[in-house]
């Protein structure tokens, strides 16, 4: 089984925290070079470092996903720093207004949880799928959640957007494949991120929610990195149009 990236260019979203990070590092580890991407300056700038600090290829790009002309940019200016464009990982997102029923959902909070979950998504995928085809064995990894395959009671806007990333998965899966260019999504459980901090604080809310997976605990982001990396590979070189479920087999209860 071949994991080498070596001489490949990866634009990750959201790349600066959580598991668009440990996705950067582990993709760097293989060889990658790396466009980290983000709406925070200093703490991309800190992740970039510390790729670069164990060895990697790294270099942030500031933009907002939700922002036609900051994506625009941002793929143009990944592709002018190494000359081509192998892997995206589309993993910005926002969690919106937590535990907050339908009927009093705001408007505002739906509006914005669409346009960066899910137009981001879209528009990244947009500018980016031209430079994709261009190289052989390219891919483009989107991360939806196993809320995006269940539904559930974290925010409907959330639910939704994470719900139609599975669904243009699925089409551009269907439409490039034939041109070499394999497109598939991750549904990760829980992870100890800065979303999951805000959602679940305190020891007691965290062994609660460990409770309901059939493993018992949360999942290490170097697990769900490693099969965001799988998925890049030449290994994983039949698999298009498939959601990966990363969650200790909470989905399957």
């Amino acid at each position: 089984m071949d994991f080498n990236l070596r001489g490949k260019v990866a634009l990750v979203t959201g790349g600066a925290t959580g598991i668009g990070f440990a996705a950067a590092v582990a993709l760097a580890k293989e060889g990658a070079r790396v466009v980290v991407s983000g709406r925070r300056l200093d703490v991309g700038e800190q992740a970039v470092a510390s790729i670069r600090e164990n060895g990697g290829e790294a270099i942030f790009i500031q933009a907002d996903v939700s922002q036609t002309a900051d994506v625009e940019a941002l793929v143009t200016r990944a592709v002018e720093q190494w000359g081509r464009l192998d892997v995206l990982i589309n993993n910005a997102g926002i969690e919106g207004s937590p535990f907050v029923t339908i009927a009093d959902y705001s408007e505002q909070e739906w509006d914005s949880v669409i346009a960066v979950n899910l137009k981001g998504t879209w528009l990244c995928m947009k500018y980016a799928i031209p430079f994709l085809l261009k190289q052989e064995g390219a891919t483009i990894v989107n991360i939806s959640s196993v809320g995006g395959v269940n539904g559930g009671s974290l925010g409907a806007a959330y639910h939704a957007s994470k719900h139609g990333i599975l669904g243009i998965t699925r089409s551009a899966a269907i439409e490039y494949g034939a041109k070499g260019l394999r497109v598939n999504a991750v549904a990760p459980g829980v992870f100890g991120t800065e979303m999951s901090d805000r959602l679940f604080q305190g020891d007691s809310k965290y062994d609660a929610v460990a409770q309901t997976n059939p493993m018992k605990r949360w999942g290490r982001l170097d697990e769900v990195a490693g099969t965001i990396v799988w998925l890049c590979s030449s290994s994983a070189g039949y698999v298009n149009g498939h959601t990966l479920a990363v969650d200790g087999g909470f989905l399957i209860q």
